[in-house]
Order: C-alpha cells, then structure tokens, then sequence
C-alpha cells in the first residue's frame, strides 16, 4: 500500500462516520452507542436496498469497490444469502427475504458436494437461518446433507476434517486449518435435528485436534497445521494467508474465537470455553487502540500494517458471545471497542462507488491478493455483531445462540 493511500485511509478514519441520511456520528458518542449501531444498520439496509436488487451471483470480493462474483459460491457463498436474512430480520423488509431465499436455493447443488471443508461456511448463514426464521424445511433437510458431505471428509486415524482438496487426491489431504472451527457447528446442528450423535461426535474431536495441536502457549494459532494423512503423526505448523508459520493471522484467530465458543455453548465441554478465552486474550493483548486488527498480529510492521475488518467483525461477534459464556464483561467491552472502530473508520459512507458496506478488508495479504477491499463475510459478520448487540432476542433465534 503506497503513502498517498495510507494518508487517505488515516484523513477517513479521522472524520466523522456519516449515514445514509448525512447525520454526522462520533463527536460526542460513546463508544458503539446504541444511535452509532443503529446508523450503521441503517445504512447498511439502505445500500443492500439499493445494491441487491441486481445481484443474481455471489458476492467474492470488490474491485474497484464494485462487487466481483463467484459463480458457483466458492466458500463465500452463504454470506451473502446470510447477510440478507439479516436485513429482512432487522427490517422486516419482504424483498430482502425474497433475494434471500432466491440466493439460497443457488447454493443448493453445494450441500451435496464434498470438495472441500467449506460446508458450514456455505450453509449455516444461509440454510439453517432460513430455517430458523421460516421453518421451511426443505432448509433444514438440506443442510442436514450438507452436514453429511462434510464428515466425508472426516480422517479417523488422525481425528480431524481434511480442509482442502477433493478426497482421494493426495495433496493436502492431512492438511487441517483454523477455519474449520466454524463449519462445525453444522454438524452439531445435523446432530440437533437428526438424533444422530455421529455429527457431534466428530465435531468434538476435531476440535480437541485443533486445541492439541494450534494452541501454542501464549494463545496465538497458525493458520494450519499438517499432519500425515495415512498415520495420523503431527507434521507441524504451516500457513497460506498469515506472514509465517509462527505468526498469528488475525482472521484466523477470530475463526477460533468464534468457533471455540460455540463448541462450549453446544456441548458445555469447558475445555472449549477456556481454549477460547486463551485465544481471545491473546488477541485483545496485541490489538491496536482503534479496535481494527491488523491482518496478522505479528506481521514485521506490527500496528503499521495494513488492517483486515472483516477480522474484527469475526472477532466482535465471537467476544459478544464469550461475554456470555463466561459472565466476563470485559469481553463485551472490547467486543464494543472494535464495533466502534469498525463503524467509525470502515464504513464505505464516503464512497458514491462503494457496493459493499465495511471496507479495510484484507483477503490474502501474502499474495497480494485483496489487500483494503470489501469482504461478503466482513459485511455479514459487521451485521451480525449488530444484532447481538441490539437486537440479541432475534438474532439468537435467528443463528441459534
């Protein structure tokens, strides 16, 4: 990133957030304030509102701060169905429920494919809250498949779901990462729904790999971690999107916030529970004061590097919820400091162009790849995080919490 865009990215984040409607926010707020949120959510409607109507793909990435698509969904795809169940549970609004089950049932061909680890990813935004919110239950059903193509990938012999690769190739096939504590909770649902302890089970011990062997003393995680795929032996830490195997990517270490959380909360194993506030206390340790992460919290130019949003909303959403299981109001209170960075500097208000709601969003940092761009999951989670905060009753039956 050249100087004149880090200039430019300083001079935003120093001016006050403007919604939709122009009202200045910031000057004499506290911290995510309720009115600060709530604008938020207001204009994020106001540009769904605007910006969806047109949309018949799944949002990747922007370019230029326009939308770029995923035709089939990648691994995004069920954040942008997500996000606008979201809107329509927030606003009541007909037509962001209409786009959103238009959305999911383009995901569907998904729920049977079992490429890769990215199950949980595609359809517990989108299918399981379709379900929750309409009780259709070609959603639930659907997702219980989707449940059941994932533990296709399961490796018995070293407990844990393969996360890249199509089974029976051999690349990458004992190749665990941390994103995979999210798709979990897919499972644990197909178990809710179906009786069937398989689910749950396997959920559990991949999760116990990833405590094993991600955690390191201080409570930072690589990205990924390799194991022999035939024998089940530790080969050791890796990454692809942090800056090295011993460093802690940001978006990473909110996955495990998130994704350890939830494990407690479905199963009441503490061990999830404690795993999950030694990582968030690493992270809290080496956040810097604006509440915005870096995109790997032991990058070479520490707090100078450039940020990744979509880490923060992630995080703030995983810290509301850790709040919760801990009775731990310092949790909440940072999870309320990053809201406040999030919505006072990475908003897109500024930008007639803009057809993403948060920017400041990092993709792959090592390859160049999407560095200060708008991210499908840093727009859902952002709304997420919202909703836990004003609206928790309706987002809980919404995701389950």
């Amino acid at each position: 990133m050249n100087l004149s865009r880090r200039t430019l990215l300083a001079s935003a984040a120093a001016t006050p957030l403007l919604t939709g409607a122009g009202v200045a926010l910031g000057a004499g707020e506290a911290a995510a304030s309720p009115a600060t949120l709530r604008a938020a959510l207001d204009y994020g409607n106001s540009k769904l509102k605007a910006v969806a109507p047109g949309i018949t793909s799944f949002p990747e990435i922007t370019r230029a701060e326009k939308w770029t698509y995923v035709a089939d969904g990648g691994w995004v795809g069920g954040f942008w169905p997500g996000t606008l169940w979201l809107a329509h549970l927030d606003s009541g609004d007909a037509q962001f429920r209409a786009l959103a089950e238009a959305a999911c049932d383009r995901l569907a061909p998904r729920r049977l494919d079992p490429r890769d680890h990215d199950l949980g990813f595609l359809f517990y935004p989108s299918w399981i809250t379709a379900y929750r919110l309409t009780g259709a239950t070609k959603w639930r059903d659907g997702a219980v498949e989707a449940a059941n193509t994932l533990i296709q990938r399961w490796n018995a012999t070293g407990e844990f779901i393969r996360a890249w690769g199509r089974i029976g190739t051999p690349g990458n096939a004992g190749r665990v990462i941390i994103d995979t504590m999210m798709n979990l909770d897919l499972l644990a649902f197909a178990t809710e729904q179906t009786g069937d302890r398989k689910f749950l089970d396997i959920a559990i011990a991949h999760a116990r790999t990833t405590q094993t062997h991600f955690l390191r003393p201080d409570g930072s995680t690589p990205h990924v971690f390799d194991f022999d795929p035939d024998t089940g032996a530790a080969v050791g830490p890796n990454t692809v999107q942090g800056y090295s195997p011993t460093s802690s990517w940001s978006r990473g270490q909110a996955w495990g916030i998130y994704g350890f959380t939830t494990m407690y909360r479905r199963t009441g194993l503490r061990e999830f529970r404690d795993t999950a506030r030694r990582m968030a206390d690493y992270a809290l340790s080496v956040l810097t004061p604006d509440g915005v992460p870096v995109w790997d919290y032991r990058s070479p130019l520490g707090p100078n590097d450039v940020k990744d949003s979509s880490a923060g909303a992630i995080m703030a959403c995983g810290l509301l919820d850790l709040a919760k299981a801990t009775g731990t109001d310092r949790y909440r209170e940072r999870a309320l400091k990053i809201l406040d960075g999030l919505v006072g500097t990475c908003l897109t208000t500024r930008s007639s162009r803009a057809e993403a709601i948060l920017a400041r969003g990092t993709r792959n940092r090592p390859a160049e790849d999407g560095v200060e761009v708008s991210l499908p999951y840093g727009d859902y989670y952002l709304y997420e995080a919202i909703l836990r905060v004003l609206k928790p009753a309706q987002i809980a039956r919404a995701i389950g919490l």
